[in-house]
This record gives C-alpha cells, structure tokens and sequence, in this order.
C-alpha cells in the first residue's frame, strides 16, 4: 500500500513518517472515504485546519475509521509549536495526545501513532516520556533505526546542558580543554550522567549497526563523545573522548560527500 511520506522537524530529530493514502482501506461507508480523501488533500498541501475538519467528519460517519484518525492526530500534532505556551497550542498537543491514545488502545503496536506520540512528548521537553514510546517502537520494530537515533537526541539533550552549566560556573571558556576541573563537580556529574550517556552511545551504535551510513546518527556520537570527555578522570581520557569524537565528525563529513557523489546529476 502506497503512503504519504511527510518530513516531521523535531527540535534536532528529522524523522520521515509514513501515514497511509488510500483511505477506502480503513473507513466502512462512502461519506467517511470520501472526507478522509479530501482531508488527505488538504493534509498535503499543509492545509492542517481544513484537514481537521475532513477527518473530524470523517469520523462522525465512521467513529473506526483508522485512517481518519491516524491523519486527525497527525494534523494536530503538526499545528503544534515547540516551546509556545499559549493555550491554543497547548490544547493542539492535548488533541493530537488524545487521538494517539484512541490509536494505541485499539492498535497498541501502530507504528506511526507510537512514532508521532514520542516525538511530541520530545518536543514538549517530556524527555522521559518521549524515551517510552521510542522503546515501545522499538519493542514493535527492533529495526527501527530513527527510534534508536531519537533515544541518543534525548540522552544528549538530557547530559549536555548539566556539563555546559558546570563549565560556565566553573568559569571554564568554551574553547578550553577539559575535564570539568572541580573534583567534586565532576564526580557528581560522572555519577549521574555517565551511565546514561552509556546507553545513549549504545543506541546509536544500534542505529548504525541498522544503517552503517546514518550519518545524523554519527553526528550525535561526536555530540555525546565530547559531552563524555569533560566527565573524564584525567586530561589523557579527555583528550581521548575528544579524538573520538573528531574521528566521527570526519565520518559525517566523509559519509555525506560519499551519499551526494552517488546522486544522479541534476538537469540543467
């Protein structure tokens, strides 16, 4: 079955969702395709409003009509905004959480609603919350290389603003070596944030073991090495996190000229 492929920004992840085109799989009368079809019109040309009210109508024909849903929670969840507090973008999370939910109690292993949720928990800050529905996804697909990738986004996110933190009160300058040089702050640091930063580097390396040429996912291992290095015990384990994580930003470099000669020429 063919599919509406859509590009989802999400604060550092960009994840390609899949959502399903042929809404007379799903809906069980006529009125219900017919509004699912033309909220899918809408849906594509980013016309979120005007496809709400497609799919709300579709399910007012067909309250199971699975495809109507899934594209209902998806135009919410593509009218909300990260970090906006308003209450009409609150409630646009709220809507599109409620019919994720209405999906996953009828399919709990839907791959797009367990995807779609997660990054919306993501992009509310609800990190830990966002890291169960990845693990959900990947329970459903092991194979599943974005989710691996997302789980190593929400590890640095969750590290890196702590090490930052103590390197500004420490008075260290961006540019000067580490390791964090209070004793007493970096162990407390190392403590907390050093087995999940394992973890972090475990789920990229998953990724790549998927996808040996995820470059996004190498990007994020340079990222968590050089959080890595400031929580080391000595300045040669610094240097060496930092020699690491400069070998895989020369691997980004490297993968992504290799994909772009590999692309057919464009016509002139």
């Amino acid at each position: 079955m063919r599919g509406l492929a859509w590009r989802a920004g999400l604060m550092g992840l960009g994840l390609t969702i899949l959502l399903p085109a042929q809404p007379d799989h799903f809906c069980r009368n006529d009125p219900a395709t017919q509004e699912t079809a033309k909220g899918i019109a809408a849906f594509e040309k980013a016309e979120y409003p005007n496809a709400v009210e497609h799919f709300r109508a579709a399910l007012f024909w067909d309250a199971g009509c699975a495809s109507a849903r899934l594209h209902l929670a998806a135009a919410y969840f593509q009218q909300y905004i990260p970090g906006a507090v308003t209450p009409d973008n609150l409630a646009m999370a709220d809507a599109a959480r409620e019919q994720f939910d209405r999906i996953l109690e009828q399919e709990p292993e839907n791959q797009t609603a367990l995807a779609l949720l997660a990054s919306l928990c993501f992009n509310e800050r609800k990190l830990a919350e966002a890291a169960k529905w990845y693990g959900k996804l990947i329970q459903v697909n092991p194979d599943n290389k974005e989710a691996f990738y997302a789980l190593g986004v929400i590890v640095w996110t969750r590290c890196y603003q702590p090490v930052r933190k103590a390197r500004e009160d420490l008075g260290m300058k961006p540019d000067e070596p580490g390791p964090i040089k209070d004793e007493v702050v970096r162990t407390k640091l190392r403590t907390d944030s050093l087995p999940v930063l394992e973890e972090g580097l475990a789920d990229l390396e998953r990724a790549l073991a998927i996808d040996p040429e995820y470059d996004d996912a190498m990007a994020y291992m340079n990222l968590l090495y050089r959080v890595r290095a400031d929580l080391e015990d000595s300045p040669q384990g610094y240097r060496d996190d930092i020699t690491t994580a400069d070998a895989w930003f020369q691997k980004v470099i490297d993968t992504r000229k290799a994909k772009a000669s590999r692309q057919p020429p464009t016509m002139q």
